[in-house]
């Protein structure tokens, strides 16, 4: 993979500022992470070399003095969300952040159910946590938020919301996805700290979009795309502007927030610190950028790549054509189409010669790989073979596994297991080539190639199983696909 973020840089100058942002105020500060908080691939996507975990890294020097609280919307509990990069819904990923955050020695002791209105589906679910000892708040729904400043910073507002106890000066409000509220939270544990008499302060740990990168910036038009489903739209923060004369970039829901947080700090402080949504941000990622033309090409593949899996989801009956128009208009903002994607080009040439599914993948030295489907195996799978036959200098013409191996395994799959499609998919490739490694030099080579994948580009003219689709997003390949069912 070709690097274009220097993820020490971002590290160290990172934790730095935050540290900065911590000794301003007082007692308490509220700290919204935007975004994962680890698992970040859509970062390490369209910042190559952006490490997935690298804010859990920064945060874990704090871990002695921070808290964790998890948020969760009750609309996304009753539609049953689900984390498009790890196939969950939101109410399990919760849990999993809980035992993971918990697994790395952060407190983790509340969860918040935001936008709630007395859906059953939420006091179930918040039965369940507390069946498991954990402290479960609710956050309701506030008429005209975000406009309605008067009534939100009241006893009619907030002041209806559940106060989240906390213990420790820093508070790290995180959640599964976008859109959960963290911000909303955090403005209202400001008002009740402030009846109480806690001088608590916020601030926003947010990568995207990056405030200092132009505001069409492919970088920043991928966030747009990664959003599509939520109609986030970046924007140039008239407040900012206003304030310092200077351009930077945020999106729609800070800037139509900040008479809010504007009036609560004015009430607490009586003056508020900060002249600007982006004054609010600590994100340095923007200074962190090696190669600029590296970002910009793995930020067009992801905005197309967003795409694509905007059109499979819709063809499974998930997605809706609202997020389809919004991300080809983004497309159009980018100056791209799904022809600068050399795999899906070459893709379907094969398709049109073979008369078969094919897929193709782009190597880091720009060499096309191509395979079709067989009896034997998938497209995939056989793209799997010979990506990694090529990597390591083994001829095309070469079997790694032989037919007399791969047929007993069809037959189990149909004949034993009620299976519909004998051919083989990339997981089971993967296990026969490892039992052969253990004799076979060439088997050896290219199961030792596979590291070599991670950051190439892929395309299929058919919608992959789901556990194909696992394994090239463990592999780190960039795959997308047609929206064609088999």
């Amino acid at each position: 993979m070709k690097y274009g973020f220097d993820s020490e840089k971002y590290l160290k100058i990172q934790s730095e500022h935050i540290k900065e942002r911590i000794a301003k105020f007082g007692d308490k500060l509220y700290m919204e992470f935007g975004g994962k908080l680890f698992d970040d691939f859509h970062a390490s996507r369209v910042l190559p070399g952006f490490k997935p975990d690298i804010k859990l890294q920064m945060l874990t020097q704090l871990a002695d003095v921070a808290e964790i609280v998890i948020v969760i919307s009750a609309k996304d509990i009753e539609k049953n969300k689900v984390r498009g990069d790890l196939g969950i819904t939101y109410d399990v990923d919760v849990l999993r952040l809980r035992d993971e955050f918990m697994s790395r020695g952060f407190m983790v002791n509340s969860v918040v159910i935001t936008h709630y209105n007395g859906q059953a589906s939420a006091d179930a679910y918040r039965h369940r946590l507390e069946r498991l000892g954990i402290k479960v708040y609710y956050h309701r729904i506030i008429e005209g938020y975000p406009n309605n400043v008067a009534l939100i910073d009241s006893e009619d507002g907030f002041g209806k919301n559940d106060y989240v106890e906390t213990t420790r000066p820093l508070v790290v409000i995180t959640a599964p996805g976008p859109g959960s509220g963290k911000m909303a939270v955090c403005l209202s544990q400001l008002y009740h700290e402030n009846k109480r008499g806690i001088k608590a302060g916020y601030a926003k740990y947010e990568t995207f979009p990056i405030w200092n990168l132009p505001l069409k910036h492919p970088v920043n038009i991928a966030y747009e795309a990664a959003t599509a489903d939520l109609n986030d739209v970046n924007m140039i923060d008239p407040f900012h502007l206003e304030a310092y004369g200077e351009t930077a970039v945020n999106y729609n829901r800070d800037i139509e927030i900040f008479p809010v947080l504007n009036a609560i700090f004015e009430s607490i402080y009586g003056e508020n610190p900060y002249k600007s949504p982006t004054d609010m941000g600590v994100n340095m990622a923007g200074y962190c950028l090696s190669d600029d033309a590296i970002c910009c090409k793995a930020s067009k593949d992801e905005i197309i790549r967003r795409y694509y899996t905007a059109l499979c989801d819709l063809a499974r009956g998930k997605g809706s054509e609202n997020e389809v128009n919004k991300i080809a208009l983004l497309m159009k903002q980018a100056k791209i189409t799904t022809d600068e994607r050399k795999t899906t080009i070459a893709a379907r040439e094969r398709k049109a010669q073979e008369n078969q599914h094919c897929g193709a993948i782009e190597l880091e030295d720009g060499t096309i790989i191509t395979a079709h489907a067989s009896e034997l195996l998938g497209s995939s799978a056989a793209l799997l073979l010979n990506a990694t036959k090529h990597l390591a200098g083994i001829g095309h013409d070469v079997k790694l596994i032989p037919q007399a191996m791969i047929e007993p395994i069809q037959t189990t799959k149909v004949d034993l297991l009620h299976g519909k499609n004998p051919r083989l998919h990339t997981d089971e490739v993967l296990v026969a080539l490892s039992m052969l490694s253990l004799w076979d030099e060439n088997c050896k080579k290219a199961l030792d190639c596979l590291p070599q994948l991670n950051g190439c580009q892929m395309h299929s003219t058919v919608m992959l199983p789901e556990v194909d689709q696992k394994i090239f997003k463990k592999l780190g390949v960039g795959l997308t696909c047609d929206p064609v069912k088999k």
